[in-house]
């Protein structure tokens, strides 16, 4: 049995998700609600069940044809497709689990999706639960980069884990006069985003990392119970904010901004040292700080890795084509459309094939 749960029946939702035992707040229908807000899809929820294991998949149902590139050219509500919601997911499976009962959940889940009209998925994995590796038969998966989270069995063991050079930073930063809380109001919210947004002007992000208030206000009244906000004060004055979510023993880096003023005074090297040392004073087992920009092993890798030495997660994505002659139409449909517009324009480049699904590359 599979069935497909709707964002409008939370309650039901919920009581699905929360007696898995390795759920995470990505699963969560609170967590969601702010991205369908942002635009990025309808959520769902597919559950399967049959007489040795269940499983639980939260996708982001995307309509193709509302693709700029696709409309008009197919028509609407009929081809979709699914993508994790912006962190990390995949299945979840418990029980008897073996190649038979893969196959089974396999099978059903393909034909599922090729009924309603589901023509790929996209997933990213989540590094914690290492969930990728009893999905490869499912999958094409591909390792794309390491991700770091502390281990919160101690404060001892936070410290110990820090390189010396961080410790020497979250020292400089307490001596210095920063101070970390912690809460969640509307005030504080509202003191978070235009820092969050000053602070992606300076990291010239893309405009998708720009949430408007209406995300927040999820985030605030939806995730009521699974969100924080810890931020670092220096003489009466807020210079560093970061969002963190809560669920299930798990703490996860959410967003994060800062005053890049007040840099030298290391305020978010402190904040995530104080952070993570509340989530073990308080029974949490983990605090996954993520990656690198692009799974890049670059500044924002290096500075999170230096948090725990001996983290080395890994990063994993999956790919899955459901009906691959509608998928094939679809790329040819933007082929078309680039090399009309490469006759006007010699500027256009055409794709890579490891950008998936391929007919939504928009430099295809």
């Amino acid at each position: 049995m599979l069935k497909e749960i709707s964002i409008d029946n939370t309650d039901e939702w919920d009581r699905i998700v929360k007696p898995f035992r390795e759920y995470d707040i990505y699963y969560l229908s609170s967590y969601v609600k702010a991205f369908m807000i942002h635009g990025d899809g309808e959520p769902k929820l597919f559950y399967y069940e049959d007489n040795h294991i269940k499983a639980i998949n939260v996708v982001m149902l995307r309509d193709i044809e509302k693709d700029v590139n696709f409309t008009y050219k197919i028509p609407p509500n009929t081809f979709f497709d699914i993508v994790t919601p912006y962190g990390y997911g995949g299945f979840l499976i418990e029980g008897a689990i073996n190649e038979s009962s893969l196959e089974l959940l396999k099978n059903e889940y393909s034909e599922f999706c090729v009924r309603r009209g589901i023509i790929s998925e996209f997933v990213r994995f989540h590094p914690v639960l290492n969930n990728s590796e009893i999905l490869k038969s499912i999958y094409d998966t591909s390792k794309l980069g390491r991700t770091i989270a502390i281990q919160l069995d101690s404060k001892q063991q936070i410290w110990s884990n820090l390189i010396s050079k961080n410790r020497n930073m979250v020292r400089k930063s307490s001596k210095s006069g920063v101070e970390i809380f912690c809460g969640r109001s509307k005030e504080l919210f509202e003191l978070f985003m235009p820092l969050y947004n000053s602070t992606m002007e300076k990291d010239q992000a893309k405009r998708y990392y720009y949430f408007k208030d209406d995300f927040y206000k999820s985030i605030l009244y939806d995730c009521k119970y699974n969100a924080i906000i810890f931020y670092a004060v220096f003489q009466d004055k807020i210079i560093a904010m970061s969002i963190i979510l809560l669920a299930n023993g798990r703490m996860s880096y959410h967003l994060s901004a800062s005053n890049r003023e007040y840099q030298h005074l290391a305020p978010t090297n402190l904040l995530l040292y104080e952070a993570a040392c509340w989530g073990s004073e308080n029974g949490f087992k983990t605090f996954h700080l993520g990656g690198g920009l692009g799974s890049n092993e670059d500044n924002l890798y290096k500075f999170k890795s230096s948090f725990n030495r001996g983290s080395n997660l890994e990063f994993v994505i999956g790919k899955k084509i459901f009906n691959k002659e509608k998928y094939e139409e679809l790329v040819e449909i933007r082929r078309r459309e680039v090399l009309n517009s490469a006759i006007e324009d010699s500027t256009v480049n055409y794709s890579t094939a490891s950008f998936f699904p391929q007919y939504r590359d928009v430099h295809l």
